[in-house]
Formats: structure tokens, sequence, C-alpha cells
């Protein structure tokens, strides 16, 4: 009984410690809510329901038959960046004629991402279609031209991180009265129409939201646009103007033109003298004939 007595209370306390160590593995790991959970609203825009290789359940367009243009014109089209299986978020999208959007319902106060998924498919320059995005009136991303950006079909997300607190959004140093809604609109600009291929809203910060597969010249581009940013700035804490050091990667179109006035044309002159001497004794000769 005495035997009985101890082993009992051994095994509750190693069972106890058991299950604390594991709490404090899975705290260790991350264990809060996943990506799929923290995103409360997702729609594929112009396409049917998908959830995506994060778990992320985009639900068919809420537009569709109410407003603006479906497209799959790019279903024929690989998108470089992303994975296979989720391509079909950037081969469909919406557009209007218009300033067009979408409302979503955000109850709890905290901090957000908004994410929108874009590919241009139909354009092979820039200048074809840009537009802005505003968000509750505020404009957060300005001139999209997403050829100019990534190039033809080739995808790319425009992220844009807010807050809600004490019935305020608070997005890119500006902050306006938050009613409950958040409206995400694509505006009307001069060159075609606004769209857009898919957009979440997460609860969340920026590392939280996943990247988008590397692309090796793009990242070339970022690399030479931030040394090029870190020369403007290093140029301007010392005094001295950024024009003064030339991009890295921007090539000249050509050589300085040379001052006509400052050359040595003494080596012209003596081809030209040899030629007149020859051609004197030449036409001497033909009058005689």
């Amino acid at each position: 009984m005495a035997m009985e007595r101890v082993t009992v209370p051994l095994v509750i306390g190693l069972f106890v410690a058991v299950l604390s160590l594991l709490a404090e593995h899975c705290l260790a790991d991350g264990g809060g809510p996943s990506l799929a959970e923290r995103v409360i609203w997702a729609v594929n825009a112009g396409g049917e329901a998908h959830t995506d290789m994060h778990g992320i359940h985009f639900k068919k367009d809420p537009l569709e038959g109410k407003l603006g243009k479906a497209s799959d014109y790019g279903m024929r089209l690989p998108i470089l960046r992303s994975s296979p299986e989720d391509q079909i978020l950037y081969q469909t999208e919406r557009y209007n004629e218009d300033t067009f959007g979408y409302e979503v319902p955000i109850r709890e106060e905290g901090d957000y991402i908004l994410v929108m998924k874009y590919a241009e498919v139909y354009f092979a320059q820039s200048q074809q279609k840009v537009f802005d995005v505003r968000l509750n009136d505020h404009v957060v991303v300005k001139d999209l031209d997403i050829f100019d950006r990534v190039g033809h079909s080739t995808a790319h997300d425009e992220i844009v991180p807010f807050s809600i607190r004490r019935g305020k959004l608070s997005v890119q140093g500006e902050v306006s009265t938050f009613n409950g809604k958040l409206t995400v609109e694509f505006v009307k600009g001069y060159y075609d129409n606004p769209k857009v291929c898919a957009l979440y809203v997460m609860k969340g910060t920026l590392d939280d939201v996943p990247k988008l597969q590397p692309h090796p010249g793009l990242e070339k581009r970022e690399e030479l646009e931030e040394e090029e940013e870190e020369e403007i700035e290093a140029g301007e804490e010392g005094g001295k103007k950024s024009t003064s050091t030339a991009p890295k990667y921007r090539v000249q179109s050509g050589p300085r033109t040379p001052n006509p006035y400052a050359a040595d044309n003494s080596s012209l002159m003596f081809p030209i003298l040899v030629a007149f001497g020859v051609f004197i004794p030449t036409l001497f000769c033909l009058c005689r004939l």
C-alpha cells in the first residue's frame, strides 16, 4: 500500500511535467493562430473560391454580376513568382471602367495587413494601365503600374499595414474615423481601367505576410535601387548634392561631346593637301588631251 501511495503522486507529477514541457514547446514554436486563422477576409477577384498553399480560403468574388467585369484572360499564361497551385489567384481579375472596390467588416481593434495580388497579363509595356488604391479615402498606393514594377505575367503583391484603435484608422501616417468597415477602392486613372486579381486582410505585421518566390532580375533591381537611395542619403548628410554621384546601374548614352574649337585639326589637313596636289596635275593632263 505504501508503494502505491508513492507511485500514484509520482505518476501524476510526471504527467503534469510532460504537459508543461509540451505547452512551453508549443509556445516557443509560435503556437498562436496559424496564418489562415489570422486572415479575416479574402476574395479571389473575378474567379471562383480557392484555398491557397498557406490554407487561406479565398471566397468567390462577391461583385460577380453586380459591378465591373471579370476576366480569366491570364489563364492562358504561366505566372512567374507564384506557385503552380496558386497561379489561379493571379490569372483571374476584376476590372471596371470607373472606380470600384470592396467593403471589409472589421470588428476588433489591432494591427492589420491588406495584401493585394496583381499580375499584368494583357499589356506588354508600361504606362498602359496606371491607377491608385484608396483605403477609406486614404491613398495608400499611388500610380500603380504593374508592368513597370515587375513586367509581364509576373506576380506582384502590394502590402499595406494599418491599425484600428479607439475608433480610429491609422495608415501611412494618416488617421481617420473608423465605422467598422474598411473600404478598399481601385481608383480610375488616365491610363486604362483599375483592377485587382485577389486580396485579403489579416491580423498581424509585415513579418507575417508570406513572400512571393524570388525573381533574380527584380532582386537585382531592388538592390541597386537601395544602393542608390543609400548614396543619396549619404550625400545629403554630408552636405553634398545628390546629383554629384551617378547611380551605378545607369548606363550613360555615350561619351561627352568634345569642344570642336579645342581640338587640333592639323592632322586632318595633310590628306587634304595630298589630294589637292594629285588633282591639279590630273586636271592639267586632261585639258591637254
